[in-house]
């Protein structure tokens, strides 16, 4: 019974669809945390304490105070086996080259933590002596030649004493202790021959709770921040497109084989007619999806395998994996696909089953293909189940007050009414068709009732073909929209907060260096970690209260002042930290150091963008390596001129070296300059929105490409099986030209149709996510309705559409096979 022409829609469903899963799950395996190649020598390392924060998925460390570090560093180099115990220091740092900072190299380590492995020195001299350092080859440098560093500090002069083969700086160790008084890592070199379980097991029960002891893969643990959340957000695009792909395929799959059996009603009676059960009939759809799946799972797995390495290269220059990602082939994601495939046809094809196990044997004596049967009633409670669970979940997502959660909710909110619409669509096809009229003078003609009758009389074969068209439609605008509209949202929310009308920022670096902050008058914020004494991980912002209370519009006190952050040892904390003013609020700093603050003010929640204030002198004082993320200028007051610079001026200012071996008179301005408020709030996160976009742009190309094949695939499908009923036409007196005209309004009609339904499905959940941002960040959201991707996806699916509706027909015509019986003679 099984035809490969009828079945090849369905196993070309199965095999992209297992295609995509096989690939993402590949890349989920290989996105593993990756040893740092300069610990990558330390068989055993010995971690700082990790933080209690469960919303953050990269819990930061506590340091342990310098005093500790050493005090741990001597213990451990008496254990049996170990030949030396390193601190681990690292630091902000930059090349200053052509009076700009350069990006390849953002952090400075002590020479001690040469011993650690992975850096080896090339030429030169370690540094010995402050102000000497050694820097990677790449970057055209000579030992002897002089070099600018840019660290927390600003712009420091230093000599080139060596090069080395990877990336980093490396400066003395008195040096990093200063710039790094906090340690979070001892790295444990040891000796030849030393098993490496005995040296784990003493070092545990020395440190006990103090830290936790690496070996093996678990020092991927430490892998830097940076690196830990670009390669987070690569598995979140992975998860999605896998969780996306995986719906999508059971969808497809499912519209493919309920199409199917349409097209075989009367080849499913005569079966029925001869004495076929409607058990044997369901068993016989069953098979045929099993093999389809098993075939489809097969073919995709390969596909997927042979694509997964080129994929994963591609994710590391978009960004969303480090340089270190690699991709290895694992048994457990070829294994899933081959499971997946077979499990996935048999789940689409399950209502198709059922449908072809009802077919009466009086379907064999029907020639029209006109449907008999109404909708039942558990259509219609399925379908208006679905609509109502969707709706739920969009007013959920309109009152939620937590983003994440906002937005897995509209995400199943619109597959809820994606298949809820599905289901229901051949109740709402009529009403649709009949509006397919008013853009038509006189109704189209003899054509346009044709296809107005052809798809009211058959709305479950003109629901099926719609189905891809619009699951394509709606996840493409819902998901292009959601990030456009959030976007806007955040920018908008920031932009809220403070007044002034312009912002000094980084330019090509983390962050604004005290030096920098110094040349302008404004508000500056300088960030910070801090820790309680629970190993709970805070937010904090070093400001000044002056200048901060007068751009920071929308804080709100609700006890004490901010002026109180004048003094020493002075915090203002959120109303969610429980406790009032006068307090004492003990808090681990970036140095390692318990400092027991005073509580001189509270905020409301949410109304600063942390969870406490502390004064800039107060940050500065226990984190060194601090940046300041931006600074809010007081109009009228520039210094310098720097206010007055044009958006890249205060980043290329200042004597530009011949070469590369040159020193720069790099200006305390170097890596700043001067935006809008505007611009500031929409760039705030850019590097982040780049990577969501993209991300976004992929789950587009894998819903809307899928979902054009599918498109495509349905059409053809139904072309092939239009013979009959197009032989009709010709019949009736249509010419080649009419015939073609008719195939092509009806893909049309289709791809409006599946747009249409889409668009509303879209549309709801927007305006939900636009309602629960506004709720969220307490500012007006525009909703940002994504017409080019509406357009491209649209010109896709119809072009798609006409493609696999007209190559056939025109084929057939070419043939004769629809030549009216009186043209024979």
């Amino acid at each position: 019974m099984l035809r490969l022409r009828r079945m090849t829609g369905a196993l070309v469903a199965v095999m992209i669809g297992i295609t995509l899963v096989t690939v993402a799950l590949l890349l989920l395996v290989a996105g593993r945390p990756k040893i740092p190649d300069r610990l990558a020598g330390a068989a055993v390392v010995v971690q700082a304490p990790v933080s209690n924060s469960p919303a953050d998925p990269f819990p930061p460390t506590i340091p342990w105070s310098q005093a500790k570090a050493q005090e741990w560093s001597g213990r451990l180099a008496g254990l049996p086996g170990v030949g030396a115990a390193v601190v681990d220091r690292h630091f902000y740092g930059q090349v200053i080259i052509g009076g700009r900072a350069s990006g390849s190299t953002t952090e400075g380590y002590g020479w001690a933590s040469v011993r650690l492995g992975g850096v080896h020195l090339v030429s030169g001299e370690p540094p010995r002596r402050p102000g000497e350092v050694v820097v990677d080859r790449a970057l055209g440098f000579r030992p002897g030649d002089p070099v600018t560093l840019l660290t927390a500090a600003g712009p420091t002069p230093y000599t080139v004493t060596g090069l080395s083969d990877r990336p980093g700086l490396l400066v003395a160790d008195e040096v990093a202790a200063r710039l790094a008084p906090g340690v979070t890592a001892i790295g444990l070199v040891l000796e030849p021959g030393a098993d490496t379980a005995a040296v784990e097991i003493d070092a545990r029960e020395l440190v006990g709770a103090g830290g936790t002891v690496l070996t093996g893969a678990e020092r991927g643990a430490l892998e830097p921040r940076g690196e830990a959340r670009t390669r987070w957000i690569g598995m979140q695009v992975l998860t999605g497109v896998s969780a996306l792909a995986g719906f999508v395929t059971v969808f497809v799959v499912a519209s493919t084989f309920a199409f199917t059996v349409t097209q075989r009603r009367r080849e499913l009676g005569l079966l029925r007619a001869i004495g076929a059960t409607s058990r044997q009939v369901r068993r016989m759809v069953y098979g045929e999806a099993l093999l389809v799946g098993s075939a489809g799972a097969v073919l995709g797995v390969v596909t997927g395998a042979a694509v997964a390495p080129a994929l994963g290269r591609v994710l590391i220059d978009a960004g969303f994996e480090p340089a270190t990602y690699e991709v290895r082939y694992s048994p457990l994601p070829l294994l899933a696909g081959l499971l997946l495939g077979p499990l996935v046809a048999l789940a689409g094809a399950w209502a198709a089953a059922r449908r072809a196990a009802r077919v009466s044997p009086l379907e064999a004596l029907r020639e029209a293909a006109v449907e008999q049967r109404r909708m039942g009633r558990t259509r219609w409670i399925t379908g208006g189940t679905l609509i109502a669970s969707g709706v739920v979940l969009a007013i959920a997502t309109a009152g939620s007050a937590d983003p994440q959660d906002g937005a897995t909710d509209a995400l199943l909110s619109a597959m809820a009414l994606v298949t809820g619409m599905v289901v229901l669509a051949p109740a709402v096809i009529p009403p649709i068709v009949a509006l397919w009229r008013l853009p038509l003078r006189r109704g189209g003609g003899a054509i346009g009732l044709l296809v107005r009758q052809g798809a009211r009389s058959a709305t479950r074969r003109t629901a099926s073909t719609a189905a891809p068209v619009l699951l394509t439609v709606a996840f493409a605008v819902l998901v292009a929209g959601m990030v456009r509209t959030s976007t806007a949202a955040y920018a908008a929310g920031r932009a809220a907060d403070v007044t002034g009308g312009r912002v000094l920022v980084p330019d090509d670096t983390p962050g604004l260096s005290d030096a920098a902050v110094a040349t302008v008058a404004g508000a500056a914020i300088l960030p910070t970690t801090v820790f309680t004494p629970d190993l709970r991980a805070l937010s904090g912002l070093g400001i000044d209260p002056a200048t901060f209370g007068q751009a920071a519009q929308g804080t709100r006190l609700t006890a004490g002042a901010l002026d109180g952050l004048r003094g020493p040892g002075a915090v203002v904390v959120t109303e969610s930290a429980h406790t009032g003013v006068g307090a004492t609020y003990p808090l681990t700093f970036a140095d390692g150091r318990l400092i027991a603050l005073r509580v001189v003010g509270v905020v409301a929640d949410g109304s600063i963008r942390a969870d406490l204030l502390l004064s800039d002198a107060t940050v500065r004082l226990h984190d060194p390596s601090a940046l300041t993320s931006a600074v809010h200028l007081t109009d009228g007051h520039p210094a310098n001129g720097l206010a007055n610079a044009g958006p890249a001026s205060a980043g290329t200012s200042g004597a530009a070296p011949t070469d590369a071996g040159a020193a720069d008179a790099a200006p305390a301005s170097a890596g700043a300059r001067v935006i809008d408020v505007a611009t500031w709030a929409a760039e705030a996160d850019s590097a982040e929105d780049r990577l969501v976009w993209l991300f976004t742009l992929m789950l587009i190309g894998v819903s809307a490409g899928y979902g054009a094949i599918a498109v495509a695939n349905t059409l053809l499908m139904a072309a092939q099986g239009r013979a009959s009923d197009l032989r009709t036409v010709r019949l009736a007196g249509a010419t080649r030209r009419q015939v073609s005209g008719y195939v092509a309004a009806e893909s049309t009609l289709v791809v409006l149709i599946g747009t249409l339904l889409g668009g509303l499905v879209a549309l709801g959940a927007l305006l939900a996510i636009r309602a629960g941002l506004s709720e969220q960040v307490g500012a007006a959201v525009p909703l940002v309705v994504p017409w080019p991707v509406i357009g491209a996806v649209v010109g896709l699916c119809l072009l798609l559409a006409l493609a696999a509706s007209a190559l056939p027909t025109g084929r057939m015509l070419r043939a004769g096979a629809l030549r009216p019986p009186e043209a024979d003679l």
